[in-house]
């Protein structure tokens, strides 16, 4: 099983951006999917998570300009980042909740990051 992200990259303050982040491999379910970033010197964080028929959540820091969304039928998960400050210039991270074909047991996993950069 592999996630693998996509959409970083530069951006001026007041931009926006949108991550994608396709899990792929033997999948049985995929449970919960979202995003963590870490920023320099820091701890890595929650973005935002998306469990099925359950809810969303989102860090305090990024309610009303960041979006979470699923594409259940592409293993797909999708960040919609808008009006980008400097302080979410971060690697970005997606994580997901996978049960495996292999396995009666769920896990993490992890993506490689993706770098955003937010800066005049």
């Amino acid at each position: 099983v592999q996630l693998v992200e996509s959409g970083g990259g530069l951006v001026q303050p007041g931009g926006s951006l949108n991550l994608s982040c396709a899990a792929s491999g033997s999948i049985y379910r995929i449970n919960a999917m979202g995003w963590y970033r870490q920023a320099p010197g820091k701890q890595r964080e929650l973005v935002a998570t998306s469990t099925p028929g359950i809810s969303t959540k989102y860090a305090d820091s990024v309610k009303g300009r960041f979006t979470i969304s699923r594409d259940n039928a592409k293993n797909t998960v999708y960040l919609q980042m808008n009006s980008l400050k400097p302080e979410d210039t971060a690697v970005y991270y997606c994580n997901a909740d996978i049960r495996p074909q292999s396995s009666y047991f769920s896990r993490d996993y992890w993506g490689q990051g993706t770098q955003v950069t937010v800066s005049s």
